[in-house]
């Protein structure tokens, strides 16, 4: 079995912009309309966690720096 790549933000972004487009010119059958949903679903918790976690990256670094010039 092969190891799937990791996952990027971009990457999952523009798989999300591709779900959309499908969606929105009807280019979808109804069984694989449901498929999609769930898979746009889970790029957009993905997404969410990666944002969250790349701001608290952010916020514990811009303390780490106040607290050394202070």
């Amino acid at each position: 079995m092969v190891a799937k790549k990791k996952e990027t933000y971009s990457h999952a972004v523009a798989r999300l912009e591709q779900i959309v487009r499908q969606i929105d010119n009807n280019e979808l059958e109804i069984d694989e309309l449901a498929d999609k949903i769930k898979e746009a679903n889970e790029i957009i918790s993905f997404c969410n966690d990666k944002l969250t976690k790349a701001d608290e990256e952010i916020k514990k670094i811009l303390s780490e720096k106040q607290e050394s010039e202070e």
